[in-house]
C-alpha cells in the first residue's frame, strides 16, 4: 500500500522541522521551496514559486495533506498585503484539486488587543494593524472556501517563535551575537510584561498532529501547544542560566524606536506590533492538549536547547548591530 504523501510549502525556520516529523513517521514528504538548498533527510525538493497557482496544483498533485507555512521574505505590510491573500488562494485551489486537507500555520495578528485576557479559539478576531487586518482577511477566506465546500481546511494558530534554528524571531542572530559576546541586547519590546513564546518544535509537533485530526477537528483554528507566559526577562534569565553569565537588556523607548521608524522600515514594522509587549499576551491551549493529547516542551528545556543551539550556531567575537524581525 503507498504511502500518503504530505506536502509542506515553505522552507523557513517551521517547514523543516515539520518536514522532517513527517519522514520520520513514514510518510512520503515534499518540501516545497523557492530557492536552492536541502531538505531533510527522506524528503524531495520541489522547486519552484508559490504565487503561480499553476506551480501549486503541480506540487500538490497527489498529496493527502498539504501543509502552509509560507510568509513573505519581506516583513513589510506592503510585501504581506500583496503575498499573503495570493499564497491563500493558490494553496486553497491546489489542495482543493489534489482532494488534500490544508493545513494552514497563522499568527496571532488578527486578534489584536485584548486587554490581557488569554487568547483561545474564542477569541474575537479583531486586528488593529495592518499586518493583522491582512492576516484576518486571509484567514477568512481560507475558512470561507471550506465552508463552499471547495477544500477541507484546519488552521494552527501560534505566537512568537523561540528554538534552535529560529534565526527569525526576537531571539535571532541580534539577540545572541551581543548576548555571547557580552555585550548589552538592544531589546525594542518591554521584557516585562508576560508574553507567550511558541518553541519551533511544538509548532512542527502541533502541524502535524492537525494533519491527521478528524473530520470533526477541520473548518477551525487551534491554539498550538503553548508553555505558560511569562516576561521576556523571564525567559532571558533562562538563556542566561545556560550561559553561566547574565544577559543584560538594554531597552529601546517605545518613543525612540517610533523615530528611529521614520528612518528604517524594519523598525517601523516592528513598531506596529509593539502593541504585544504592553499588556500581557498570553495564550490558552487547553484545548489542543485535551484533544490531540499532548502539550508544549517545558520553558527550562525549550531554553537549554535553544541555549545550546545559539552557541554552536553564532561566534562569541561577532558584534550585535542590525535587526532582524520576526518571521510571524
Amino acid at each position: 500500500m503507498d504511502r500518503a504523501l504530505h506536502v509542506v510549502f515553505g522552507s523557513g525556520q517551521v517547514g523543516p522541522l515539520l518536514a522532517r516529523r513527517l519522514a520520520g513517521s513514514g510518510h512520503r514528504v515534499r518540501v516545497v521551496r523557492r530557492s536552492e538548498g536541502p531538505v531533510p533527510e527522506g524528503a524531495e525538493a520541489f522547486r519552484g514559486d508559490a504565487t503561480d497557482p499553476g506551480f501549486c496544483t503541480e506540487a500538490a498533485r497527489g498529496a493527502s495533506v498539504v501543509y502552509h507555512c509560507m510568509n513573505p521574505a519581506a516583513y513589510d505590510r506592503r510585501e504581506w498585503a500583496r503575498l499573503v491573500p495570493r499564497f491563500a488562494e493558490n494553496l486553497v485551489a491546489a489542495a482543493g484539486r489534489a482532494g488534500a486537507l490544508l493545513v494552514v500555520l497563522d499568527n496571532l495578528y488578527m486578534l489584536g488587543r485584548t486587554s490581557g485576557r488569554p487568547m483561545d479559539e474564542e477569541t474575537p478576531v479583531n486586528p488593529c494593524s495592518a499586518k493583522g487586518e491582512i492576516r484576518a482577511r486571509a484567514a477568512e477566506a481560507i475558512l470561507s472556501a471550506h465552508r463552499r465546500g471547495e477544500v477541507r481546511t484546519i488552521t494552527g494558530r501560534a505566537s512568537d517563535f523561540y528554538g534552535p534554528g529560529g534565526v527569525g524571531t526576537y531571539f535571532g542572530p541580534q539577540f545572541w551575537r551581543p548576548a555571547l559576546a557580552g555585550k548589552a541586547v538592544p531589546m525594542v519590546v518591554n521584557p516585562d510584561t508576560p508574553h507567550a513564546y511558541h518553541y519551533l518544535g511544538d509548532v512542527a509537533a502541533g502541524l502535524a498532529a492537525l494533519g491527521s485530526a478528524g473530520d470533526d477537528s477541520l473548518g477551525r483554528a487551534w491554539m498550538l501547544p503553548c508553555a505558560p507566559a511569562e516576561t521576556t526577562r523571564a525567559m532571558v534569565e533562562r538563556f542566561a542560566s545556560g550561559l553561566g553569565r547574565p544577559i543584560r537588556l538594554l531597552r529601546v523607548p517605545g518613543l525612540a524606536l517610533r523615530a528611529l521608524g521614520l528612518f528604517s522600515p524594519i523598525l517601523r514594522e516592528l513598531a506596529e506590533m509593539s502593541y504585544q509587549w504592553d499588556e500581557p499576551f498570553v495564550v490558552d491551549d487547553r484545548r489542543f492538549r485535551a484533544r490531540f493529547g499532548f502539550g508544549a516542551t517545558p520553558l527550562e528545556d525549550g531554553a537549554r536547547e535553544t541555549m545550546a543551539w545559539a552557541r554552536r550556531a553564532y561566534a562569541a567575537r561577532e558584534d550585535g548591530r542590525g535587526a532582524t524581525a520576526p518571521t510571524r
